[in-house]
């Protein structure tokens, strides 16, 4: 086994990656500060100059995530000829974290939806949730997307992606590619039927 232990730097940085993967390997019952100072090696007291108590860590570890996944968010949507082309760049790159991190993502979700949520992880939900409704507000502008609430529209969007970003991540879906370009297909089409 590799030596994780923390020798100078930053421990902070050194506490948050061994929680997360702490989180993937074992689910965020296992998480401990005492256990993460044992394996950083330092006093069982160092971890509470960063982190008050668990709670403090996890809400770390959700912000750290809504951070990642925004910037991921960013650099997929980059160059996207139209609205369609740009959502399907913004869903891989949700499904491909939610992959990539799927503790961490039931997490995120679960910090998103308590009540107790700070005001520093409130801002980065919404800052990741206003990538969808621009792009919604900008299909809007454009004729792609029909007019409405673009919130609304934004909603079911992020729904109907974090739900299959889910089920992705928990192997209930085949040919994730093909798949979540038809649910893109669908949610630019919508479901009622056209008349010719």
């Amino acid at each position: 086994m590799a030596d994780r232990r923390y020798h100078h730097g930053d421990l902070r940085a050194a506490l948050l990656d061994s929680a997360e993967r702490t989180l993937s390997e074992r689910g965020p019952s296992a998480l401990s500060l005492r256990e993460l100072a044992r394996e950083a090696g330092v006093s069982h007291a160092a971890p509470g100059r960063h982190f008050k108590d668990k709670q403090a860590l996890l809400d770390a570890l959700a912000l750290s995530g809504f951070q990642r996944l925004r910037a991921a968010l960013d650099a997929a949507g980059e160059g996207a000829p139209d609205t369609a082309a740009y959502l399907l760049a913004l869903a891989r790159a949700y499904t491909d974290f939610a992959l990539s991190n799927a503790a961490l993502l039931d997490l995120m979700y679960a910090r998103k939806h308590d009540s107790d949520i700070s005001d520093q992880l409130a801002e980065a939900v919404d800052d990741m949730l206003d990538v969808v409704l621009s792009a919604i507000a900008e299909g809007q502008r454009t004729g792609e997307i029909t007019a409405g609430d673009p919130g609304a529209i934004a909603f079911t969007v992020t729904s109907t992606l974090h739900g299959f970003a889910s089920f992705s991540a928990n192997n209930t879906v085949e040919h994730v590619d093909e798949s979540l370009r038809e649910v893109v297909r669908l949610l630019m089409t919508g479901l009622s039927p056209r008349t010719t």
